[in-house]
C-alpha cells in the first residue's frame, strides 16, 4: 500500500515538473503569429529552422517529377508571388519586417495527378501537387490553397510544431544538442513538422487548430492580393464533395467536419472583404 502511494505520489510530483517545465518555455520562448495575434510556442530560431530544412525540401523536389505544362507553371508562380508580396506587404505595415529577412519565396508544381494536395516548409518553399488544380478551377481556388500554405509559412507552424515534438520526445533537450547529437531524430522532425502528407514521407500532419489559422490567415491574404475570398467557399464545398465519394484529399486530413470547416470560413469571409479590391 505504501509503495502504491510512492508510486503515485511520484508520478504525480514528474507531472507537475512537466508542467511547470511546459509553462516556462512558453513564457520565454513565446512569438506572436501575424495577423490572428495568437500566442505561440517557439523555441527554435526561425533563420536555423529554414537553413536545417532547405535540403529536406530540395529532396523532395528532386525526388519527384515536375510538371512541364508552361500554363499551370506558370499560373502557380504568379499567384503564389501575389500572394507572398500580400503577405511581405501586410508584414511590413504591421511592424513586422525583420521577420521577413530568411524568407525567400518559391512556388513548384509537381506532377501528380493522383494527389490533390500542397505544402509549406519555412522560408516559404511551396509545393502543389497537379492533382488539386480540377478543384482550384481558376485562379481564385489557386489563391485559396496558396494563401493557406503561404498562411502556415508565415505563422511559423513548422516551427511551433517541431518545438512541440522536441518537448515531447527529447524531454526539453536543447536545440543545439538536438541538432548536434540527433541528426536523424532531427530530420524526422523536421519532415513531421512540414504537415505535407504521408506521400511524402511526413510523419503527423499539422493540427487541427493550425488549420483552421491558416484558412483565417489565407483568406486574409488572398484578399490583400486581389482575390475574392469567397471564393473559398466553394473551393472547399468542392473538396468536400470528394471526401463524400470515398477519396478523401490529403489536404483534408486534420481539419474540421467539412460542414463545420465551411461554416468557419463563411463567418471569416466578412473581415477577410475589408482588404479585397478587385
Amino acid at each position: 500500500m505504501f509503495e502504491e502511494l510512492v508510486r503515485k505520489r511520484t508520478y504525480m510530483t514528474r507531472h507537475v515538473v512537466l508542467i511547470i517545465i511546459i509553462a516556462g518555455l512558453f513564457s520565454i520562448h513565446c512569438s506572436t503569429v501575424p495577423i490572428t495575434g495568437r500566442r505561440q510556442l517557439s523555441f527554435i530560431s526561425h533563420s536555423r529552422l529554414v537553413e536545417a530544412s532547405k535540403d529536406s525540401y530540395y529532396d523532395m523536389i528532386e525526388s519527384a517529377e515536375l510538371s512541364d505544362d508552361p500554363d499551370k507553371v506558370r499560373m502557380v508562380r504568379n499567384v503564389g508571388q501575389k500572394i507572398a508580396l500580400a503577405a511581405e506587404q501586410f508584414m511590413r505595415g504591421h511592424d513586422m519586417g525583420d521577420e521577413l529577412e530568411s524568407y525567400q519565396w518559391e512556388f513548384s508544381l509537381i506532377q501528380d495527378d493522383a494527389t490533390a494536395n500542397a505544402f509549406a516548409t519555412p522560408g516559404g518553399k511551396i509545393a502543389v501537387y497537379t492533382g488539386i488544380l480540377p478543384v482550384a478551377r481558376d485562379e481564385n481556388g489557386l489563391a485559396v490553397i496558396l494563401g493557406h500554405e503561404v498562411a502556415h509559412s508565415l505563422a511559423n507552424h513548422a516551427g511551433e510544431r517541431m518545438s512541440q515534438l522536441l518537448l515531447v520526445r527529447l524531454g526539453g533537450v536543447a536545440l543545439s544538442v538536438a541538432f548536434g547529437s540527433y541528426p536523424v531524430l532531427t530530420r524526422q522532425l523536421l519532415m513531421t513538422a512540414y504537415g505535407a502528407g504521408a506521400n511524402v514521407g511526413i510523419i503527423l500532419p499539422y493540427s487541427r487548430g493550425h488549420e483552421s489559422e491558416a484558412d483565417h490567415i489565407g483568406l486574409i491574404l488572398m484578399a490583400h492580393a486581389g482575390y475574392d475570398p469567397r471564393s473559398a467557399i466553394q473551393f472547399w464545398q468542392r473538396m468536400s464533395s470528394m471526401e463524400d465519394q470515398g477519396r478523401p484529399p490529403e489536404f483534408l486530413s486534420t481539419h474540421p467536419a467539412p460542414e463545420r470547416r465551411i461554416q468557419d470560413i463563411r463567418d471569416m469571409v466578412p473581415e477577410a472583404m475589408k482588404y479585397y479590391r478587385r
